[in-house]
């Protein structure tokens, strides 16, 4: 076997991914996203997932007043050239989406956590929503069920509301809406 010399190999980005990079990638049915210029590759999301997120958009869409408009993933929201995120759904000003993307924080970022997001959507993709002025992020586990809302309150995320099971959870913003967590994810 033939070693290449050093010399021979393809150059190495070695500084942070940008969204012209993230746009030359092959589609693979992977979720691929930015996070302050880090690549984050997750697998396609379980049947229980996506059914609370779209059983979820759809109490979202149902009750989205005129100029708002709810989009479940894939959707990018481009937060900066180091940044792509894609929540699993989110709203916005209608007037603020293009065609391609949110380039702007939106009203509303939801995350449904999988096993292989649960630490990216807690931690590190709530911390980065927040520091963009994203005004409300939830969480929802389709596993326990449970959803957990944040309001952004003086630039920090304050938690607003938690209901899980068969409790209700009445939330405000971005516009009145109530969640029951086990309906999300009950079969019919």
């Amino acid at each position: 076997m033939t070693v290449p010399r050093s010399d021979e190999l393809p150059p190495l980005n070695p500084g942070p991914i940008t969204r012209a990079e993230l746009d030359a990638m092959p589609d693979d049915g992977r979720r691929h996203e930015l996070l302050d210029g880090v690549l984050l590759v997750t697998p396609a999301p379980a049947r229980r997932h996506q059914r609370a997120t779209l059983r979820l958009w759809r109490l979202l869409d149902d009750a989205c007043p005129s100029g708002f408009e709810a989009i479940a993933a894939p959707f990018d929201v481009a937060l900066s050239d180091d940044t792509v995120l894609e929540p699993d759904l989110l709203v916005a000003r209608a007037d603020d989406y293009t065609e391609r993307d949110l380039p702007t924080a939106p009203l509303l970022a939801v995350e449904v956590l999988s096993p292989s997001t649960r630490r990216y959507d807690l931690l590190l993709k709530r911390s980065r929503y927040e520091a963009a002025g994203t005004a409300s992020y939830w969480v929802v586990d389709p596993e326990e069920p449970s959803i957990t809302a944040w309001e952004l309150r003086d630039g920090a995320y304050a938690e607003v509301g938690r209901a899980s099971g068969i409790d209700a959870l009445e939330l405000t913003q971005p516009y009145p809406v109530r969640v029951v967590p086990a309906k999300l994810v009950a079969s019919r």
